[in-house]
């Protein structure tokens, strides 16, 4: 067990005899490499793919350079960074384990997820201004806003990635870590807010998105004097899909961030990795909800795999709001 415990430098494992649940029985392990790195590391290699090929296809297409694009890169560009992350800590866990090295790799993983869901505030912020300023919106104001909110997103992000590495941290005192070593309890307390504080202002803007949808199909069906099946199943169609972004981002985020709330640096790691897992998976499903699903970049695509285009893919780029 011993092994297996001194092997996770980045959790909080002062308290051994708690963390047995780790390894499934109290038995010592003949398996010297804890299951839950393994999972973190493949799904680090996942999103670094996945993202890897968004960000190639966005920086090798000419056409892919519209304010919506940029910030799709931002997004991909903090996935496969955060992805990259992942494998660097199971990595350096196990062939170059430091704390040092640990405390760099925390700091690397917070900027990279802090960017990642920076970006997705700004794509919504951006969703919201396409319908909000739709005659205004392709003109260079919007790309100027589009720059700030990139410099903010990951000055803020780099920011939030330095301050343990510059002393924010509880490496000297270890009564004050969190779940998360070596990041300390306030420092933690203060990323889980910051996430509370994007996700209630994600839920506003796809909440004024939605009435924006809806009062456009109103206004289509009274010039056109009825409601058509096509615009009730568009508008149903729309507003399914802002749910299941906001499901999808909630339902990844919300345990970890409230386990960071509630739990103790004595708790079991086993809840640490529990509640960290699935929110990796959200820089999964990223790409395929921001990317994969746009007309361009699956023209792209079909160029990059297959050499020629597709008679049935639409030769046009959807507006941000339809991405």
């Amino acid at each position: 067990v011993n092994q297996t415990v001194n092997a996770l430098p980045w959790m909080e494992t002062n308290f051994p005899e708690r963390n047995v649940s780790l390894g499934l029985s109290t038995a010592p392990l003949d398996f010297p490499i804890n299951p839950w790195d393994i999972m973190l590391c493949m799904s680090g290699t996942v999103i670094a793919c996945e993202n890897a090929i968004v960000v190639a296809i966005i920086f090798y297409t000419p056409t892919l350079r519209t304010p919506m694009f940029v910030l799709v890169g931002s997004l991909a560009t903090a996935d496969l960074l955060a992805g990259m992350g992942l494998i660097l800590n199971f990595v350096f866990q196990y062939v170059l384990s430091s704390e040092t090295i640990s405390l760099i790799t925390v700091g690397f993983l917070v900027a990279s997820f802090t960017a990642s869901i920076s970006s997705l505030l700004a794509i919504t912020v951006d969703r919201y201004f396409s319908l909000y300023n739709a005659l205004t919106y392709f003109s260079e104001k919007t790309l100027h806003y589009v720059h700030l909110m990139l410099v903010s997103t990951w000055g803020v992000s780099l920011c939030l990635g330095l301050l343990p590495v510059l002393g924010w941290n509880c490496l000297d005192d270890p009564s004050l870590c969190s779940i998360v070593r070596p990041l300390t309890r306030s420092n933690v307390t203060l990323l889980a807010v910051s996430f509370f504080i994007i996700f209630i202002l994600m839920l506003t803007l796809y909440f004024k998105i939605c009435k924006i949808v809806c009062r456009h199909a109103h206004q289509i069906a009274l010039q056109q004097h009825f409601f058509t099946t096509s615009h009730y199943v568009a508008t149903k169609k729309g507003v399914a899909t802002l749910a299941i972004i906001i499901g999808t981002f909630g339902s990844s985020w919300l345990p970890f961030a409230i386990y960071c709330l509630v739990g103790e640096r004595e708790y079991p790691s086993v809840y640490t990795y529990a509640t960290l897992l699935p929110a990796t998976y959200n820089s999964m499903i990223n790409p395929i909800i921001y990317a994969y699903r746009n007309a361009e970049i699956q023209r792209s695509l079909y160029v990059l795999f297959c050499g020629c285009f597709q008679s049935n893919v639409a030769t046009h780029s959807r507006s941000p709001s339809e991405v």
